[in-house]
């Protein structure tokens, strides 16, 4: 992520492919994060919680990971689950 020079320091450049960023994007939207997606401009978001921070890296890794890596990650995290009980 970088920063943009904006008035504030919680808007941020996300440096993505340009293929994903209209999906991101949408994603973002639904789950309430402040961003812009202009046309042949980069997606731009605003960070003002440590919530919209984890989303915002979850979405990115959610197009950004190898498959292998998305579903090793869903088996770890059923593996600690079911540790604790």
């Amino acid at each position: 992520m970088k920063s943009s020079s904006s008035e504030t320091d919680t808007k941020h450049v996300l440096d993505i492919n340009w293929a994903d960023r209209w999906q991101v994007y949408q994603r973002l939207q639904e789950l309430g994060v402040s961003c812009v997606c202009e046309i042949n401009q980069p997606l731009m978001v605003e960070v003002n919680n440590p919530t919209a921070a984890i989303q915002i890296w979850s979405v990115i890794k959610q197009f950004t990971a190898s498959r292998q890596d998305l579903i090793e990650n869903i088996e770890n995290s059923w593996c600690i689950r079911y540790q604790k009980f």
